[in-house]
């Protein structure tokens, strides 16, 4: 029983310790990442570090130095509501490439107090009414508009961005735009004619003159601004998350990872002829090496998927007894592809190369397939990636 326990725990404590991932610590005072030492590559890890005084939020970006940044792996730490945590982890989940160079840049973002709200809502405030009194003009024949409707809005959705950009909500609600009351509020003034300000309290003539169209564009410009302002307002009813510090680490390099030749051996049959009533077939054991077609790491699919080459350990017989050898070295040669069905096992199919020895002259060189199963082992070179 103790036996078994311990081939038991020697199976486990590998997976055990591949599922403990390590920690690289981040110095803001230094702007030094792990002490200077690689990245970890090819797993996960996390990154934790000091948090300054006042910070709620912490995003990183990850990408390869010769990439460009919109490639790059987003992570963030947020603090939990109404904490003030010490510290800060971040779970690196993608994992780096062996001997690579990658940027990575920090963001660093402090609550807002009630100042800097108010600040924030009011700049987006001017900066609105600014652009709606620039665009909507009274004209002799009616309301003009300088942009299209659509255009307009997209203008002002685009105001309400731009003055967010250094800005996130504290849950991570996006501004979507302004809504449909807006967008009927616009369409309405671009199809008012002043001459309906006949029908306006402002004007108390039959036919309105000039002073009397600026006051009744005044008053639809203002209907416009009250409602961007109370949108806008809705939206930053609770305190923003501003950006205070980005902190930015260029071509870190990760550590190198040793190169490991996967060698197989295994139990294979090949086919020469017949059907499942009358098979003709043989059997032998085979062993050889695989070049492995992606990283598992990063692919599953083709990182479990390999093309295999190699030599049957011994020479096989059909049903006349004829003698199976192979070409070049006296045994039969094979390449094909394999893929990982456990940690260990592997599916191999693909094709013989055999020849018949006959008075010691090499005949009948032939393909044949073969199926089989191998398991795997890898060799260290000690060369690096």
């Amino acid at each position: 029983m103790k036996e078994i326990i311990w081939i038991l725990s020697l199976l486990v404590s590998p997976l055990m310790l591949q599922a403990q991932h390590q920690s690289i610590a981040f110095s803001t005072e230094k702007n030094q990442l792990n002490g200077g030492l690689p990245l970890h590559s090819e797993t996960p890890f996390y990154i934790e570090g000091t948090l300054p005084p006042g910070i709620k939020r912490v995003e990183l970006k990850i990408f390869k130095s010769n990439k460009n940044e919109n490639q790059a792996d987003f992570y963030f730490w947020k603090a939990p509501y109404q904490s003030s945590p010490k510290n800060y982890e971040i779970f690196v989940a993608y994992p780096l490439r062996s001997s690579d160079n990658y940027t990575l840049k920090f963001y660093f973002y402090s609550e807002s107090d009630t100042e800097e709200t108010a600040s924030l809502r009011d700049a987006l405030h001017e900066n609105l009414e600014s652009y709606v009194q620039a665009t909507i003009l009274a004209g002799k024949r009616g309301t003009q508009i300088l942009s299209r409707p659509n255009a307009m809005l997209d203008h002002l959705n685009e105001i309400v961005r731009q003055g967010l950009k250094n800005y996130l909500h504290p849950l991570d609600q996006e501004f979507d735009g302004f809504s449909d009351v807006v967008k009927q509020k616009i369409d309405q003034i671009d199809g008012v004619k002043l001459n309906k300000a006949r029908f306006n309290l402002l004007s108390k003539k039959k036919d309105p003159d000039i002073q009397d169209q600026a006051l009744f564009t005044d008053q639809l410009k203002q209907e416009l601004i009250n409602l961007l302002k109370s949108e806008t307002s809705q939206y930053l009813r609770n305190q923003m998350l501003m950006l205070v510090d980005v902190r930015v680490i260029e071509n870190y390099p990760t550590e190198n990872k040793p190169y490991y030749l996967p060698l197989s051996i295994g139990y294979a049959g090949t086919y020469f002829s017949g059907n499942f009533n009358n098979l003709d077939y043989g059997t032998s054991a085979f062993g050889g090496v695989s070049i492995p077609l992606g990283n598992k790491k990063f692919t599953k699919v083709l990182g479990n998927a390999s093309v295999s080459t190699g030599v049957f350990f011994s020479n096989m017989r059909d049903s006349n007894e004829r003698e199976i050898s192979g070409p070049l070295i006296g045994r039969p040669i094979y390449v094909g592809l394999g893929y990982s069905l456990f940690r260990v096992l592997r599916f191999n199919a693909g094709a013989v190369l055999t020849a018949t020895d006959v008075d010691a002259n090499i005949q009948d060189v032939t393909l044949y397939p073969f199926v089989g199963f191998s398991a795997e082992f890898s060799l260290w070179l000690g060369l690096r990636k």
